[in-house]
């Protein structure tokens, strides 16, 4: 990680940092023991990739709990909501479009995870 792109707050218990171009962004997250992202959804694809920990993810009635190297793809307009258990965990998001809540040049970078998102401009 560049000394430019330092760890920041998301939700309680999760930081990231990420980085990115027009189509596509990399987010890379440690997050915390017992930490939840509520259900939320957004306009744009995501590929999950847990590196270490658990980390369970909630999609309509069925519930998908991954390990160190399992992935998930979930696509854009998708409700879900995701959570750690005991231990804490860290991996990778791919997203395509890019969300703008991770964009520190975004009008609204600190826009908590489950907002509505406005559509992604040209950058």
């Amino acid at each position: 990680r560049a000394p430019e792109n330092p760890l920041r707050e998301d939700v309680p218990g999760a930081r990231f940092w990420a980085v990115g171009l027009r189509r596509a962004m990399l987010t890379y997250y440690e997050v915390d023991p017992r930490c939840r992202f509520e259900r939320h959804s957004h306009p744009g694809e995501q590929i999950t990739l847990v590196l270490a920990g658990e980390l369970v993810f909630e999609l309509d009635d069925a519930t998908h709990s991954l390990g160190p190297g399992d992935v998930i793809a979930i696509p854009g307009g998708v409700p879900h909501a995701v959570f750690s258990r005991e231990s804490a965990v860290r991996a990778v998001d791919a997203w395509s479009p890019p969300p703008v809540r991770y964009d520190p040049e975004s009008p609204d970078p600190e826009r908590p995870c489950g907002s509505p998102e406005p559509e992604n401009p040209e950058r």
